[in-house]
């Protein structure tokens, strides 16, 4: 499933961001030391480094805005998340075709997580560069992905994709992983799919004891499919 959250991050948040990410930041370095040994061969960004303050700082302000966000809870059903990362390419940058790691190792704990999903939250305006499209391979063909800044997107890290040469401007974006707690990607779309039925229905002031039944088998099928 992709799915696209809008302002995923709010004005104040993305300002914040923009600003301790400027160009002049120390910790930007050479985006292959995070690379997998099938990317690193194809990889030409900026990362800011992941053990910096600004790196933890700016992470919290990332997921403390997306826990907060019903339509990716909903989405994800998170279990871990990997520390939000940080990107930029300027114009040359680019990155091939690539499949993310399975596994992660997440830092400083020695705990590793399964990168179920892949999730971008875009933080440049579209219009103040060219190129850098997010395109994604999916069961539902190739789809090329540039959201509007504050804006995410959600997609299966199982999902072949690249970001192309940037041509003119910018391109600044945080990047993670999150394992959720539904390992299998359709089974995940289901829950989805149902759970925004029920908000619907919810909403509209539908049967109250049908709404009450269709809950209850949502937590039932989620409590099966995340059993270890």
């Amino acid at each position: 499933m992709l799915l696209a959250i809008p302002q995923a991050v709010n004005a104040a948040q993305l300002a914040e961001l923009r600003a301790r990410l400027a160009p002049s930041n120390p910790d930007w370095v050479d985006g292959r030391v995070t690379a997998g040994s099938q990317g690193v061969a194809v990889k030409n960004n900026r990362q800011i480094g992941e053990r910096t303050e600004t790196a933890r700082t700016l992470g919290d302000v990332v997921l403390g805005a997306l826990e907060r966000n019903p339509l990716f809870i909903s989405a994800t059903l998170p279990n871990q998340v990997y520390p939000p990362m940080f990107n930029r390419y300027d114009v040359g940058m680019y990155f091939g075709n690539h499949i993310d790691n399975a596994v992660r190792l997440l830092p400083g704990t020695g705990m590793k997580l399964r990168t179920d999903l892949s999730v971008t939250v875009f933080l440049a305006e579209p219009d103040s560069y060219d190129g850098g499209e997010l395109v994604i391979e999916d069961r539902y063909g190739t789809q090329a992905v540039k959201l509007a800044a504050g804006d995410a997107v959600v997609y299966p890290s199982t999902s072949l994709h690249q970001v192309t040469p940037i041509t003119r401007g910018a391109r600044l974006a945080c990047f993670f992983w999150v394992q959720s707690l539904i390992a299998d990607d359709n089974q995940r779309r289901i829950l989805f799919d149902i759970d925004q039925a029920i908000q619907r229905l919810a909403a509209t002031g539908a049967d109250a004891a049908a709404c009450t039944q269709l809950s209850g088998s949502y937590h039932n099928l989620l409590r099966l499919w995340s059993a270890p």
